[in-house]
């Protein structure tokens, strides 16, 4: 076991070639798209493989935008994120399953608006490259869904004629570009 800990190899996130969006129904025709612009995290892996990855990461709420100032400020207060009480969203992971030769299945804990549940992200290894700077870089694209109200993200709007304004469902997508930390 003590050699496992002596070749733990750390990978932290690199926030100019990562993003992190989400994809919401609006008026159950058209679709939002938003993204959170300051985050972090790491990943921490024993060998070449992403096997026994053990991931955290957390996102500032505040940070979040769909391109419209009126509908940002909406989504953080309290009908929704309510980032004066919860400033940050968080995830862990509990377990990482690969289920082909690029691609992953990892469990964990997303803690968002002071809810902790468990999620599923299928995620796509991208493969390794060294940058001009001799960094190795690692690329992966996640992908998931959530329901918003199992987080306390309850608001709903009703239209006239019954539609409904925000879906339950929320998309993740998000491309993570990581570098392999001395």
């Amino acid at each position: 076991m003590a050699t496992e800990t002596a070749t733990a190899t750390t990978w932290a996130i690199d926030p100019t070639h990562s993003e992190v969006q989400f994809k919401v129904k609006h008026l159950m025709v058209s679709t939002v798209t938003g993204l959170f612009s300051q985050y972090e995290g790491q990943l921490e892996t024993h060998g070449d493989d992403f096997t026994d990855a053990k991931i955290s990461f957390s996102a500032d709420v505040a940070s979040i935008s769909t391109g419209n100032e009126q509908r940002d400020g909406h989504l953080k207060s309290a009908d929704f994120f309510d980032v004066e009480k919860f400033p940050k969203l968080t995830f862990s992971s509990t377990s990482v399953t690969k289920t082909g030769d690029d691609t992953y299945n990892v469990v964990g804990d997303l803690t968002m608006h002071g809810v902790t549940k468990p999620v599923t992200l299928k995620v796509e290894y991208g493969g390794q490259m060294q940058d001009f700077y001799g960094q190795t870089k690692a690329g992966f694209e996640l992908t998931g869904t959530l329901k918003r109200k199992e987080f306390g993200l309850v608001w709903d709007g009703v239209t006239e004629a019954g539609g409904v304004v925000v879906s339950d469902d929320v998309k993740l997508v998000m491309n993570i570009q990581v570098t392999k930390q001395a």
